[in-house]
């Protein structure tokens, strides 16, 4: 009777093992699909104006959660090109707006610096539907410091809106102008709540025929 009972007390531990072995299994595989990296694919987009096409094609996002597991920081890997058709200018080197001016930043993280460019990049919120964000807000929020292939480390409080640039080129006669940026790496700390991202282009010619044409990507979540 003994026996029995023994050997029937060893089963029901076995079975025991085996349950709280998947539980474990399970809560690893949780744990491994909670910090697994998302891919986000996002839309190609164009924008024209008298004399200047922009247009965005190939742009997505790999978004990755914190390493310190403490919901402030996560990293953003963007991937995109842009290309800018500009037929505008009349004459090649042309100084800056309204003929003749120079060192003259740009506004929305561009500048000009006396020569017609395309400068892109990414607005990024914390806590703040950047949605409708554009043209209302201005150089106020630049990041500076852009390179197209570095590690850009991006503070941003709850409620602050950055810009961060990340590549541009100067326009100096007509023709077409393309930046391609690949896996650069948007690095955001101190941020509590959700955040956002969207790109951003613009296109500043500069001269007699002064323009600035914008153009913006589709918004996503960086978690």
């Amino acid at each position: 009777m003994s026996e029995y009972r023994t050997s029937g007390l060893r089963r029901g531990a076995r079975i025991a093992g085996l349950g709280a072995a998947a539980a474990a299994a399970i809560g690893l595989m949780s744990t491994a699909a909670a910090s697994a990296d998302t891919f986000v694919p996002l839309p190609d987009g164009n924008k024209a104006t008298p004399g200047v096409v922009v247009s965005r094609t190939g742009e997505s996002a790999l978004i990755s959660p914190s390493l310190a597991a403490n919901g402030a920081g996560r990293t953003a890997w963007v991937s995109g090109t842009v290309t800018a058709d500009v037929s505008s200018i009349t004459k090649d080197g042309e100084a800056g707006p309204f003929n003749g001016q120079t060192n003259i930043p740009g506004t929305n993280n561009s500048s000009t610096h006396g020569i017609s460019r395309i400068s892109t990049g990414y607005i990024i919120g914390c806590q703040v539907d950047i949605t409708g964000l554009g043209g209302s807000i201005g150089g106020g929020f630049d990041l500076n410091g852009p390179s197209m292939n570095a590690s850009l480390t991006v503070p941003v409080s709850a409620g602050q809106v950055k810009f961060v640039n990340i590549a541009g080129k100067d326009i100096k006669k007509n023709g077409k102008y393309s930046v391609q940026y690949q896996d650069t790496q948007l690095e955001i700390q101190n941020c509590g709540g959700y955040a956002q991202a969207r790109s951003y282009t613009v296109v500043e010619i500069v001269g007699d025929n002064y323009s600035k044409t914008t153009l913006y990507g589709q918004p996503f979540s960086i978690g």
